[in-house]
């Protein structure tokens, strides 16, 4: 079985200068505030710590776990918890921090659920927005990039658990 073709979207380099301005955004909207970062497993993980690493403000992380996609790269339409937050979220400013906001029911399902908590804001940053592809209407705050379509790996976003290697994120051709 052959390699699927990868057609690069965004090199190494614009995304560390796209991530340093994601931070400085973030950085001065937050600026005195008790903030906690909550990202969503297992994706966010590379873009998350290159975000935290160029913040400028103290903060506080946690993670979450949820699953919407099984094997392959088109989502069942339920989202299950599988990991959830540690933190103390009340009366503290979340961020919601996810590599790609695609058909919105996952982000949708979090910030739902988050709220719950009675934090006193919850707003979402991701790397990647795909709008055109939203099927549960999302507000995205904070965006790295936005792409019309293809599936994307690379820079911790996966196809089946593979690719998240990469250091540029790719358009994977799959059939």
């Amino acid at each position: 079985m052959s390699e699927p073709e990868k057609k690069l979207v965004f090199s190494q380099s614009q995304i560390e200068n796209r991530v340093r301005g994601l931070a400085k955004e973030i950085s001065q909207a937050y600026q005195g505030k008790d903030l906690v970062l909550v990202g969503v497993l297992n994706g966010v993980f590379i873009f998350l710590s290159d975000l935290v690493k160029e913040m400028t403000i103290p903060l506080k992380v946690d993670f979450v776990r949820l699953a919407s996609y099984g094997p392959g790269s088109v989502s069942s339409g339920k989202v299950e918890m599988k990991k959830d937050i540690e933190q103390n979220l009340e009366g503290r400013h979340v961020l919601i921090v996810d590599d790609i906001a695609d058909g919105g029911l996952t982000l949708d399902y979090l910030k739902k659920h988050l709220t719950a908590h009675k934090p006193a804001s919850i707003k979402i940053c991701v790397l990647i927005d795909k709008k055109e592809r939203r099927s549960v209407p999302v507000e995205i705050d904070f965006t790295g990039f936005e792409i019309e379509r293809g599936f994307l790996v690379g820079y911790g976003l996966d196809y089946d658990e593979q690719y998240r290697y990469l250091r540029d994120i790719y358009h994977l051709i799959v059939d």
